[in-house]
């Protein structure tokens, strides 16, 4: 029986090779695309689960609320970790690590330098608390002493070739000698920790003992006993406020842990599991970038989408060759075919179109996996494909996509009476086709919201670009990692302005596309009171910043060499100025602690200006307030220079580099490329909306194109008739044509609503964001009309000019 139901299969394919290639072809696309978002999918929920106890482990994190501003950091104190260990004995171990930003590296000895962005610094038991192999060197010791560090195998090959590093000693920014005390396996993929170099704890002991809770300098992790959950350490967080942040908040404040509470304010701690950091955590202090749930979800409702929309071709195009099928039906039930053989005759013909496309998608897969990886910044491999549980779950997949395009044409067809059949009464009762009008609205509308998408993504990335920004981010060319100049920096700065070509230049900690700023604690009166006192951004600056980069002055002055006192004055923004409530700010003080934490003492500082509010973080946030100091930490030097001859221009700053710095890597960026970076995400997201929205419509328009061949092919007698009767091509076309357009039309209505709600939604999550404009979706809906009346005009157009004497010849 299995076999016969598999030659009839393979004898209709080959008897109908039209509509089989147009099923397997977008069964295919639907299949290949489904692979590819899983393997997307699947590694983004594979995410720090290969260490032996991801499920044991919680990362600590610290928030706060003063006088109505939130912090929210997934660092805490240097004193927590030890303090979580001596007092609760449900928690197995802890580590504390924390980025430690870019070092210029070099073998002793030697010149060639190498810059590593990744270093980050970690406590001695980092080996023995997460899953990382070590290749050289003792994991139990490696991170015990001052001045040691180790280093991932692939920064090994290319500081020391072949050669065991371990012993060897390293130069650090020029000041600092580091013995490599092993070499750990490169870090898995899916991994939040990204760092290739990872210096002790132990070299930062300032940093290490820092008695402060509230200084959040650490990202902390704990390991739980057995049996423990989370809910059990975090049920004594009271208690832990209020032995330890509580007398802080006195001594600071003036205030008891109750009074501070009672005034609006709070502050605590809490636990993230490990496991879910890299898909649900973006707070301040993160080691890297992480990504989001919600593309998750939208990637998986893409990919189940785009396999629907080629199942439902099936669907249409069984269902809509059903009548040329009826007296195989027919026949089949008068010499004694039962109904669920004829249902088990149909499944098997859609499973094996299914298996077919099957395979054709596994290796559209293997060559367009590489370019899916670029798309998706993704490292996916293709072994993954062949792995046997993943292999698995495809086939499953593919089963079950088979048999629910199969099924209802299955059962469509087999309750086909013989007698009407045989009398050929089912055409009459196909001409309604209500369901496949419904697939079609389906195809449609999911093919227009995904159009929509990426119109309204892209549409978000031009306002970003031509955003004002309170800046000018054109022509700055960035100097980063100025700070390894040291004290020959202005000479840097002085030597570069020389230049005919840049028209400025100034230096500072952080630039408006990049930078980390520092916090600190401002109060507008002299006491520290929590309703006037405010966690503050700051940077420090040079007297040239404000004028290379083109911000503008709202009130006062910014910093000038003519005035001395101006090493203790401030310059705030007006978001600064309105939230402490300043009228006239220029000439009045705001006051900070400084003096050592164990003794703080107050310092007053003059306000001499206000600067008009500038974008200094991602669009999706609002401007926060922003207080400018002068100072010498100068991470960034920035030079505006001309269009001009540009590559000579850098040519130039290079050279000068060279001969101020010999041997130190000489890297920089412009400014408008940064800030182009900063939305990379939104960037890829566009991209990726636009391929599958090119796939989905390309889907709905191979089952649209079939439809239409079909419906064609049933009309060749009323085409026929027509002509002879004089009716023109153009009106034959319109006669086959319409129907489908009024299909489109309500497709695009049903899509409008769901898209609008859904890119709504998308568009919240940024604090300044396009509308959404009525032309986007009048402009998508055009273009899927056009789209839709090529698809099926050719058809029409091409039964439109057959000759009418050999279409009732053939009828």
């Amino acid at each position: 029986m299995l076999k016969n139901f598999i030659n009839v299969a393979f004898r209709n394919l080959r008897k109908h090779k039209f509509y089989s290639i147009l099923n397997i072809l977008g069964l295919s696309i639907g299949l290949s695309c489904f692979m590819m978002i899983s393997l997307f999918v699947l590694d983004e929920l594979s995410f720090d689960k290969f260490h032996k106890d991801s499920s044991k482990i919680y990362r600590m994190d610290f928030q706060a609320k003063l006088n109505g501003s939130d912090f929210n950091s997934c660092k805490v104190g240097a004193p927590a970790a030890q303090a979580i260990l001596n007092d609760y004995a449900i928690v197995e171990d802890a580590i504390r690590i924390a980025a430690t930003g870019n070092w210029f590296i070099k073998e002793k000895g030697l010149q060639k330098t190498f810059k590593e962005e990744n270093v980050m610094m970690a406590d001695s038991n980092f080996f023995s608390f997460f899953t990382f192999p070590m290749i050289h060197g003792n994991p139990k010791t490696a991170l015990e002493r001052p001045h040691t560090l180790v280093m991932d195998e692939t920064t090994a090959r290319k500081m020391f070739g072949d050669d065991n590093p371990v012993g060897k000693i390293l130069v650090l920014d020029n000041t600092t000698d580091y013995e490599v005390t092993g070499v750990y396996k490169d870090l898995p993929k899916n991994s939040h920790f990204r760092q290739n170099i990872i210096l002790s704890v132990a070299s930062f002991p300032r940093r290490a003992k820092n008695p402060n809770w509230v200084n959040t300098s650490f990202n902390t992790y704990l390991k739980f006993q057995d049996g423990v959950n989370a809910e059990q350490l975090e049920a004594n967080f009271p208690e832990l406020i209020a032995n330890y942040i509580g007398p802080l908040i006195q001594k600071f404040f003036g205030q008891s842990l109750e009074e501070f509470n009672e005034a609006g304010n709070n502050v605590g701690f809490s636990l993230f599991a490990l496991e879910k950091i890299h898909l649900h955590s973006d707070k301040e202090g993160e080691l890297g970038a992480n990504s989001d749930i919600s593309y998750v979800y939208i990637f998986s409702a893409v990919a189940i989408f785009i396999l629907l929309l080629a199942c439902i071709n099936f669907m249409n195009l069984a269902t809509a060759r059903s009548a040329g099928r009826a007296k195989e039906v027919g026949v089949r039930k008068v010499m004694g075919a039962l109904k669920n053989h004829l249902v088990n005759q149909f499944i098997s013909e859609a499973l094996i179109i299914s298996f077919i496309s099957f395979l054709i998608a596994y290796l559209l897969t293997l060559i367009f996996i590489p370019s899916f990886n670029e798309l998706a910044s993704k490292q996916l491999a293709m072994t993954q494909l062949f792995d046997l549980t993943y292999i698995s779950y495809m086939l499953v997949i593919m089963f079950v996509a088979g048999l629910f395009a199969g099924s209802y044409p299955a059962f469509y067809l087999s309750r086909f009476q013989p007698a009407e059949v045989l009398k050929g009464k089912v055409r009459l009762g196909m001409k309604s086709g209500v369901l496949r009008s419904l697939l079609v609205v389906f195809q449609f509308s999911i093919s227009i919201i995904l159009m929509i998408g990426t119109a309204v993504v892209f549409d978000q990335l031009s306002f970003i670009q031509n955003k004002k920004l309170g800046f000018s981010k054109d022509q700055v060319l960035m100097v980063e990692d100025a700070w390894i100049l040291d004290k020959k920096i202005e000479t840097f700065k002085n030597e570069v302005k020389r230049n005919v070509n840049v028209k400025g230049a100034t230096l500072a900690s952080f630039s408006p596309v990049g930078g980390d700023t520092d916090g600190d604690l401002f109060f507008k009166t002299p006491t520290a009171t929590t309703d006037q006192s405010r966690v503050i951004e700051i940077a420090r600056v040079d007297h040239d910043f404000v004028e290379t980069l083109g911000i503008k002055m709202a009130d006062g002055r910014f910093f000038s060499k003519e005035f001395l006192s101006d090493s203790t004055a401030v310059v705030m923004n007006m978001a600064a100025a309105k939230i402490f409530g300043y009228e006239n700010p220029v000439g009045d003080k705001i006051y900070t602690y400084g003096g050592s934490q164990e003794e703080p003492v107050v310092m007053d500082l003059k306000i001499i200006g206000v600067v008009e509010d500038f974008h200094y973080r991602s669009l999706r946030d609002n401007i926060t307030p922003l207080l400018f100091f002068l100072g010498d930490r100068s991470g960034f030097a920035m030079f505006k220079v001309n269009a001009n001859n540009i590559q000579q221009t850098i040519a130039d700053i290079e050279n000068i580099w060279i001969e101020i710095a010999p041997g130190q890597p000489f890297t920089y960026s412009f400014m408008d490329q940064k800030f182009d970076s900063m939305y990379e995400a939104e960037q890829k997201i566009g991209q990726i909306f636009s391929v599958f929205a090119i796939l989905g419509i390309l889907i709905a328009c191979l089952g649209l194109f079939g439809l239409a061949a079909f419906t064609a092919e049933q009309k060749t007698k009323e085409i026929g008739i027509r002509k002879a009767m004089g009716a023109s091509i153009t009106g034959i076309v319109v006669m086959l044509s319409k129907n489908f357009i009024k299909l489109v039309i309500v497709s695009f209505v049903v899509a409008v609503p769901a898209a609008y709600y859904a890119m709504g939604y998308w568009l919240e999550d940024f604090a300044y964001r396009t509308e959404l404009k009525p032309l986007t979706f009048v402009v998508v809906g055009v273009i899927a009309f056009a789209i839709a009346w090529l698809t099926m005009g050719f058809q029409s157009w091409k039964a439109a000019r057959m000759n009418p004497v050999q279409s009732l010849r053939e009828e």
